[in-house]
């Protein structure tokens, strides 16, 4: 892969399958494996295998009222999201960034895109996501673009082998909610 200047100005569109090989692989080198040690969101202490597959990428691609959202910088893929429709609010989640690029405000500009999205697409009026408790400095991110800790906790999935093999049994989901204006 090429390495995109980060004053590369980035463009926003949805995802379509033909991105799914794409995604799959900048979700996964975002989050686990080496890969993911070169920027801050790595999960690889926490969690072992896989974030992602194809059938899971296009599973939310066809779900009705969910998108990925991807930023492209040149001709790359360098960061996506999905954000998904559920009623009065928008659900954020598979969110990554080339782990090379943390840091450069290309998160920031996607978190903004995906908000503006639910907002304009649904007219929703508030976002909504889950983040591993133990993600202290990543909560702290959220919480610094306007996101509030509810203190709302979700147990960890173990049982489903599609989001990793977990290396903790401690492991817990914190619900983080924003208005969107």
């Amino acid at each position: 892969m090429n390495s995109p200047s980060r004053t590369t100005r980035p463009t926003f569109r949805v995802a379509t399958v033909a991105d799914v090989p794409a995604l799959v692989l900048l979700v996964d080198s975002a989050y686990r494996g080496e890969s993911s040690r070169a920027g801050w969101t790595t999960e690889a202490d926490l969690l072992g295998g896989r974030r992602t597959n194809a059938e899971n990428v296009t599973a939310e691609l066809e779900k009705p009222g969910s998108h990925m959202i991807v930023m492209e910088a040149g001709d790359e893929i360098v960061a996506c999201c999905q954000v998904e429709h559920r009623g009065e609010y928008a659900y954020f989640g598979m969110f990554a960034v080339r782990p090379t690029l943390q840091g450069g405000g290309f998160g920031r500009a996607v978190l903004a895109e995906a908000e503006r999205f639910a907002r304009d697409t649904w007219g929703v009026g508030e976002m909504r996501m889950t983040v591993i408790s133990a993600r202290e400095e990543l909560l702290a991110w959220y919480v610094r673009r306007g996101y509030t800790r509810t203190g709302e906790m979700i147990p960890f999935p173990y049982d489903d082998e599609t989001v990793g093999m977990p290396t903790r049994d401690d492991l817990e989901m914190e619900l983080l909610v924003k208005k969107l204006g």
